[in-house]
């Protein structure tokens, strides 16, 4: 007998293109599922304390958004990555208010 994984449906979890550009967010709020993946799996933080950061959170939103996250893997850790190059990318092409002064002073001496 044969058992298959049927896909898990995530009752605090929607995800539309005219919200965060359809990103997976949690249900009537704009935190989206990478937010709580990011604090969960990279930074380590508990659901008690990712509930302390999201105190309008029940704790069943933010169990939903871990299993959406792990169900979900490899589509959300691909958006995260292209985050983060988008970021470098503007990084690179603007200098911050402070690097600017630093340059000035750096000219005048």
């Amino acid at each position: 007998m044969s058992v298959t994984a049927e896909k898990i449906k995530h009752a605090y979890i929607v995800n539309k293109k005219g919200i965060r550009k359809g990103s997976p967010v949690i249900v009537g709020t704009g935190i989206k599922v990478m937010d709580i993946a990011i604090r969960y799996h990279i930074l380590g933080n508990t659901p008690d304390e990712i509930n302390l950061s999201y105190p309008d959170l029940t704790l069943a939103q933010i169990y939903d958004a871990i299993s959406y996250y792990y169900e979900n893997k490899g589509e959300i850790d691909r958006e995260w990555k292209e985050s983060l190059m988008k970021v470098e990318r503007l990084r690179k092409g603007h200098k911050s208010i402070l690097g600017n002064k630093l340059e000035q002073i750096k000219n005048i001496h």
